[in-house]
């Protein structure tokens, strides 16, 4: 086949892939944070609107094998369902990971995956860690071959390259021969979907969930003899061709993978606010300077808030209506920060989003992209819309004082690591949200914790999902 590029990324990640490097040591404890991270995340998207929906979808199916759970439900479905659902529910409520060299969330759409296969729930929590651990070092370089104008064409990284991802998982967890491997990448290529105009609405978690899907279809597709191109990247219409621009290319992508690994650099963030990221320097700089001033919401007359050129376009929604359309917004996120100190969960819920005291907040609020908040930063272009250069918020006092915050790295960065006290907190939290007493979420804290000593995957999965037992 003509190509209208040279390099052979497929090959590169099946080489990889279908390799024995792994992770160990201090690489396998961030690895294993992010996957508890993730975990609670999905449990906690159970409580989202877009479950409903997604139970009536499924009902409506003919479903082979309904025998895969969906956590924090108890909801059983095929494999392709439970991957769906299980995905989207990871991402609903904006609490998952995020990996901005993609800039993606893939945590989501790989655990999906892994949960929808037999090969991964009858493995030891060892051989899953590796897996979910090369499928999102996968994808991340994947994603570095394609650049950043990938995103910037209006993509949503999450549904059309964390696919990836999650194929380069179920390759690994099933022992894929490379060619099958590869005519899976190639399948998967075909499926990626995903666009950034559906944010702040059901479909923007749903990408998530259909990436998920879309996996699990793939391998197993390729897996049954569907043929597929081997080196859909390069080829000539092809995904870089489709998806990418003309910088799209094999030499963007640091070799050999996995040195270092993408959870040790540039690292993966997790979330301490159940919303976007790019929100999160914002709210950041508001708790330290509520704080500094020992103010609370009535006592601030005025709040202004700067973000670098580009950081609004995620941040769609100025006076948010719903709940989804609230996680991407900027006011609504300072607004509930001011009100509520420390935003949780509850914060974004649908009442929380028409209540009287948000509104008349959001009339103290202005926020404005400004050159100012590049700074002096030389890698400010390759940065994604929610991480590059700083936040500024300044706070006017009804007493007369001005404060003003600058703030580069939300916490969760990687400069700024959610400790694993945090994660246990966040993980209880969650699971309480879903339905869970805090004993039960205390006591299978410690399985993740400790996940690559777990005998069998299966075990922790059928803990988190919703019984009498648990309840």
């Amino acid at each position: 086949m003509k190509r209208d590029r040279s390099g052979d990324l497929a090959q590169l990640v099946a080489d990889f892939v279908c390799s024995d490097i792994r992770s160990t040591g201090n690489t396998l404890d961030r690895v294993k944070l992010v996957f508890a991270d993730t975990v609670s995340a999905t449990v906690a998207g159970a409580t989202s609107d877009v479950v409903g929906p997604l139970r009536s979808y499924v009902l409506a199916q003919p479903s082979a094998l309904p025998d895969k759970l969906v956590l924090g439900t108890s909801i059983q479905a095929s494999a392709e369902h439970a991957a769906l659902i299980n995905g989207t529910m990871a991402a609903a409520l904006e609490f998952d990971d995020v990996l901005s060299l993609m800039p993606a969330h893939p945590s989501a759409v790989v655990l999906a995956a892994l949960m929808a296969t037999d090969a991964a729930l009858d493995a030891p929590g060892e051989r899953v860690l590796d897996a979910y651990a090369v499928g999102v070092e996968a994808g991340a370089r994947m994603a570095q071959a394609m650049t950043l104008d990938h995103y910037k064409r209006g993509f949503h990284a999450t549904g059309t390259i964390a696919l990836f991802s999650a194929v380069a998982a179920l390759a690994r967890i099933h022992h894929l021969d490379p060619d099958i491997f590869k005519r899976s990448l190639g399948l998967a290529a075909s499926m990626s979907s995903g666009v950034q105009g559906n944010f702040g609405t059901m479909t923007k978690p749903l990408h998530s969930g259909w990436a998920a899907r879309n996996a699990v279809a793939a391998v197993a597709l390729a897996q049954a003899g569907l043929t597929a191109c081997e080196s859909i990247f390069e080829a000539e219409g092809g995904y870089f061709s489709a998806y990418g621009s003309p910088a799209s290319n094999v030499d963007n992508m640091p070799t050999p993978f996995g040195k270092p690994w993408v959870f040790d650099e540039p690292g993966v963030t997790l979330k301490l606010f159940p919303c976007c990221y790019a929100n999160h320097r914002g709210m950041d700089a508001l708790i330290h300077l509520m704080k500094a001033l020992e103010v609370d919401a009535s006592e601030i007359q005025k709040i202004r808030c700067r973000v670098p050129p580009g950081g609004l376009i995620p941040l769609k929604f100025s006076r948010p209506k719903t709940h989804f359309e609230s996680l991407f917004s900027m006011p609504y996120a300072l607004a509930v920060t001011a009100l509520d100190q420390m935003p949780g969960l509850p914060s974004f819920h649908q009442t929380r989003v028409v209540a009287s005291d948000v509104q008349t907040m959001l009339e103290r609020i202005d926020v404005v992209e400004s050159s100012e908040c590049v700074a002096a930063y030389p890698d400010f272009n390759s940065k994604s819309y929610g991480s590059r250069g700083e936040v500024h918020v300044e706070v006017d006092t009804t007493d007369g004082r001005t404060l003003e915050k600058r703030v580069r790295y939300a916490p969760g960065h990687p400069d700024r690591p959610m400790t694993w006290d945090q994660a246990e907190s966040k993980f209880i939290g969650c699971l309480q949200s879903a339905g869970f007493s805090t004993q039960h979420a205390s006591g299978l804290f410690p399985q993740l914790r400790d996940l690559e000593q777990l005998p069998l995957f299966r075990g922790l999965v059928q803990q988190l999902v919703l019984n009498k037992e648990t309840t």
